[in-house]
């Protein structure tokens, strides 16, 4: 079947990929925005899941194809093909979040997949058989989606190792370049309206298997190191501009609010068809029904359970949000999130008002940390990425410094403490207010960071 999609084109996926769209595992992907809540900043932000999920798989199938035309001596075959393009089109069916208990999206992307699989064998036992897959294959597809860890010895049975390099095309956990990014990079940048430096379409062309420490692994021309720089840029920018936007961030924490909220309050005399949400990662079945359609039902509930909740949601939807006092780097490193919060309300408690009538209570405010990076916390990511010469193709090396552009920067990751006011006063008492507050913030950064 062939899909028109505005970012890749027309794209052509396998019948058996097409099996897999058709069922609700994966058509509730339709249902969940890519960008959550920066949707509400950026009015062009409405794709997603479905569509990433697609480019994923075609681009996957673009990789491995280039590889295989250009280096026919790796034996690349069908079924590898099949494999990861499966693999790319089912590595987003668990939602990636911070969830207790080292519970990983990848791990319910896996699970999600089983469902799949055991949901297309009902209705035809040999189904995978009649593609030439079998029960290595699926083991090789969920290895895949999870992505392949650094270690000595290869662990994995899907493939030998000397295949090790199709572990890196849909989840990267060597340098993080894979085709996962190169989608939503590129799908992202489209819907948001931001430039996008980084061409993956030419980054595609010029991969190529080299051994590295006797291992093979996905290498890239030295001459696109400034390219896959930019790749890596294109994920601070993103994030600096809208995944943490200053706006779009407080309405994440609003969102994760009003569920926390909807879970507590639905521990007691829920409604029936409500779903306890802290419980939905339990099982696949009740994972599925969880979509941001959820925040529909808490809306247009009139259960006085989900008031609070939906007094939240009402507030984002009539833009009655904190206010943006200021925003810092930080120049120490490893301040928590308590210390800043404990030096701001000294600073407001402290601060001495030339209008008597304008008071500030620190309980109102809140502190945030924002970490923003390359990819790698603190380190160059590129230092991970292996090249290769025109004139040496199958020798890998890693890029010198006098090799890049002497703009890069010294340091690759930042934090910034954000400062956010909940005033619901009238419009003169608030802007009093919010002119007192940052006063109070170019203060305190005087005093705790020297910038502001």
């Amino acid at each position: 079947m062939i899909f028109n999609d505005p970012i890749h084109g027309h794209m052509e996926l396998h019948p058996l990929l097409v099996k897999i769209i058709d069922t609700p595992q994966f058509q509730r992907l339709r249902h969940i925005k890519q960008l959550g809540g920066t949707y509400l900043v950026y009015p062009g932000a409405s794709h997603n899941r479905f569509e990433h999920s697609l480019g994923v798989a075609y681009l996957a199938g673009c990789l491995v194809k280039t590889l295989h035309d250009n280096q026919p001596e790796l034996k690349i075959n069908n079924k590898d093909f099949l494999c990861v393009q499966i693999a790319g089109l089912c590595h987003d069916l668990g939602l990636p979040d911070d969830i207790p208990e080292k519970w990983k999206h990848e791990q319910m992307s896996v699970l999600m997949f089983d469902d799949i699989v055991k949901s297309l064998k009902a209705e035809d036992e040999n189904v995978l058989k009649q593609h030439g897959l079998d029960d290595k294959d699926v083991s090789f597809i969920k290895e895949l989606i999870e992505g392949a860890k650094t270690s000595a010895e290869w662990t994995y049975k899907g493939r030998d190792e000397d295949k090790s390099f199709l572990y890196e095309i849909v989840a990267n956990k060597q340098n993080g370049i894979d085709v996962d990014k190169w989608d939503y990079f590129t799908r992202d940048c489209h819907h948001l309206g931001i430039q996008n430096s980084f061409d993956h379409k030419r980054l595609l062309k010029f991969a190529r298997v080299c051994e590295v420490n006797g291992r093979n692994h996905i290498c890239f021309r030295d001459k696109e190191a400034d390219n896959v720089y930019d790749m890596f840029r294109t994920r601070y920018t993103l994030h600096r501009q809208a995944y943490q936007h200053k706006i779009g961030y407080i309405i994440d924490n609003m969102l994760a609010e009003a569920l926390v909220q909807a879970d507590r309050d639905l521990r007691e005399e829920k409604p029936e068809d409500m779903l306890k949400i802290s419980e939905a990662i339990k099982t696949t079945e009740d994972y599925s029904k969880l979509t941001d359609e959820i925040f529909v039902q808490i809306s247009s509930s009139t259960a006085d359970n989900l008031r609070e909740a939906r007094d939240i949601l009402n507030k984002i939807v009539r833009r009655k949000l904190p206010k943006f006092v200021g925003e810092a780097r930080l120049t120490e490193k490893n301040k928590s999130k308590e210390e800043l919060t404990k030096t701001w309300k000294t600073a407001v408690e402290k601060y001495k008002p030339t209008d008597p009538t304008v008071s500030l209570n620190a309980e109102d405010f809140s502190v945030y940390v924002v970490d923003l990076d390359h990819g790698m916390k603190d380190k160059n990511p590129i230092e991970k990425v292996y090249f290769y010469s025109k004139r040496k193709p199958n020798e890998a090396f890693a890029i010198k410094d006098y090799q890049l552009s002497s703009f890069l920067p010294k340091r690759f990751n930042e934090e910034l403490v954000r400062v956010y006011y909940k005033i619901t006063d009238g419009n003169k008492e608030k802007e009093k207010k919010m002119e007192k507050a940052e006063k109070i913030f170019q203060i305190w950064c005087d005093s705790n960071f020297g910038l502001h």
